[in-house]
């Protein structure tokens, strides 16, 4: 009986058929009107709380990170040449290093080279000459030097050059 239309009787104020009986909506059609008008909020209040993650993985995951200001470049100093030295590496070769080193403005002028030589003698001791031959193991091998150095100076030395590098 829920799914017959309902009829009311109506009252004609013109006098034509005072019996006439007029339909009203059926009651499935009212609710579907009202699930569409739902379906169309849940679609709405959907689609914001999409944006409103993609903004927040954007700004949390995606965006570009302001990096710390960190250690300001250090002005460049006296650049302090050392004499070479010879070093023993592996199965009976040597290495003739020689140095220069990039004191920092703040460092003065008179940088004792003991402490960087005796860093280079340490990394360099026992090494192969195929370890050390090519571009990449020298650089890999002058990088590690560098954070040595710098280590053991304080920071007062950040960087160093090869003067010499001859492996027999």
């Amino acid at each position: 009986m829920a799914d017959q239309p309902r009829t009311a009787r109506t009252t004609s104020t013109d006098g034509k058929d005072p019996m006439a009986t007029t339909t009203a909506a059926p009651p499935a059609t009212v609710e579907a009107a009202q699930a569409k008008s739902g379906g169309r909020k849940k679609m709405i209040v959907l689609a914001l709380v999409a944006v409103v993650a993609v903004a927040a993985a954007y700004m949390l995951v995606l965006k570009p990170k302001d990096k710390p200001a960190g250690p300001p470049k250090p002005v460049a100093g006296a650049v302090v040449k050392l004499e070479p030295i010879t070093i023993n590496l592996a199965a009976g070769h040597f290495l003739k290093l020689g140095l220069s080193l990039q004191a920092s403005a703040d460092a003065g002028e008179e940088v004792s080279g003991a402490k960087a030589l005796d860093a280079a003698i340490d990394l360099f001791s026992g090494r192969t000459v195929e370890s050390l031959a090519g571009r990449d193991g020298r650089e890999k091998a002058k990088g590690a030097l560098i954070k040595e150095i710098s280590e053991r100076y304080e920071n007062k030395v950040y960087d160093i050059y090869f003067t010499d590098f001859v492996m027999q």
